[in-house]
């Protein structure tokens, strides 16, 4: 009861020292409002773009590993030198992998080129990428189909000339009609519709199925070179849910040194790539824009802390006599510092709730304004809360400790 009083009374001396003093309450509250905004806007914006990218990354699969020429990361010190003469993945490799790989629910090939015109009858659509992929392809990424159907296993093994669509693909084409049978015109080859995409929009890292033609690999073969670095030839192995990673990986590893008889003290001539590159990478970069947000936030939380402590320094002068009486009547010395901490922390939590609103408006603002969908997440808003109420300790405690130990007799007398 002793503590709920304390904040009742706290937080009525707060606000009669924010109706007495406006203006000077509130300059003293800006640090704290701009901190806590500068802090919460950079921590909401840089979560909303990690979710965002972090979603785009997660549809390469949690236990898929991408073996290619060139291993991720290239920029910085990346060593390119070391990797430029390194052979592309080749259909030898596929076809002597898929076989010896145990942990591996699906392993394909796969080449791709963009930026080729698709046509039907007078209709054409630009832009369109051309992926020719093996018949394990449905098993190493998630497809969702509006409508027809993925490749048959004699399709894929006969080279037939049949294509599934990307969902802007078939639009562009077909205005809307049903794509399923009808023939279209890819790379001067004539190929019969067999399954149209759903649409799922472009993300933040521009993977969508929405632009892309696929074709079965042995068909691709009389049109392209797919084992050309020209067509990023990329062997896709996705893993079993209930393996490990590590060891879906060493097993590729062990698998792809065999194959193309790396020595033991050899060096590897092919890149193991993987969703953890680039998440780990995110969390790097990201990592230092949290920090440019805290040195940022922090040097008006500071001010705004100054700004907090100078005001409870006027409070206790202020009221030095009603201290004094309070203290002539029983009250303990723990009893003032709480009452004037539980008051720095009551205009802290002001503070940080108008650079909560702030933050909360601005968000509204992009989402609905600028067409940039931004979310304040619930553990922002609790940082903020506590950075709030720790700033309203720090800041008070040495007012509030000063108002604790003033002798009751002088404190009546001033």
């Amino acid at each position: 009861m002793i503590i709920l009083r304390l904040i009742g009374e706290s937080f009525r001396f707060a606000s009669d020292a924010l109706r007495q003093n406006k203006l000077r309450t509130m300059l003293s509250l800006l640090g704290i409002t701009i901190g806590i905004f500068t802090i919460i806007f950079v921590f909401s914006a840089v979560d909303t773009l990690r979710n965002k990218l972090q979603s785009s990354i997660d549809k390469l699969g949690s236990k898929t590993v991408f073996i290619e020429k060139w291993p991720w990361g290239g920029f910085g010190d990346y060593p390119w030198w070391k990797y430029v003469n390194r052979p592309e993945p080749s259909l030898r490799d596929y076809n002597l992998l898929k076989d010896r790989l145990e942990y591996a629910q699906g392993v394909s090939f796969e080449a791709s080129t963009s930026g080729r015109t698709v046509k039907y009858r007078s209709n054409s659509v630009e832009g369109a990428n051309i992926r020719a992929v093996s018949q394990d392809f449905d098993k190493t990424w998630n497809l969702d189909f509006e409508d027809g159907r993925y490749f048959t296993e004699n399709e894929s093994r006969s080279g037939s000339p049949v294509v599934i669509l990307g969902a802007e693909i078939a639009d562009g084409l077909f205005s809307g009609n049903s794509a399923i049978g009808k023939s279209i015109t890819v790379m001067g080859r004539r190929l019969t519709v067999v399954g149209v995409f759903k649409k799922e929009g472009e993300d933040m890292m521009g993977m969508s199925q929405d632009k892309n033609i696929i074709m079965p690999l042995n068909f691709a073969k009389g049109i392209m070179d797919v084992e050309s670095e020209r067509y990023g030839p990329t062997i896709t192995v996705r893993g079993y849910e209930h393996i490990a990673l590590e060891e879906i990986e060493s097993e590729i590893r062990g698998a792809m040194r065999s194959i193309r008889r790396i020595t033991p003290s050899a060096e590897e001539d092919f890149a193991l790539n993987k969703s953890t590159i680039a998440s780990n990478q995110l969390d790097q970069m990201f990592g230092m824009v949290n920090i440019g947000g805290w040195i940022i936030g922090g040097f008006s939380i500071l001010v705004g802390g100054f700004g907090i402590a100078n005001i409870m320094f006027v409070s206790v002068k202020e009221r030095t006599n009603i201290i004094g009486i309070q203290k002539s009547l029983g009250a303990k010395n723990y009893f003032i510092l709480l009452q004037f901490l539980f008051e720095s922390v009551a205009l802290c939590l002001l503070g940080g709730f108008f650079g909560l609103l702030l933050v909360y408006l601005l968000t509204l603002g992009l989402t609905y304004g600028a067409g940039f969908e931004m979310t304040l997440f619930m553990n922002n808003v609790v940082l903020g809360i506590g950075i709030s109420v720790a700033i309203g300790m720090i800041s008070g405690f040495w007012p509030a400790y000063a108002a604790s130990r003033l002798d009751p007799v002088e404190a009546i007398r001033s």
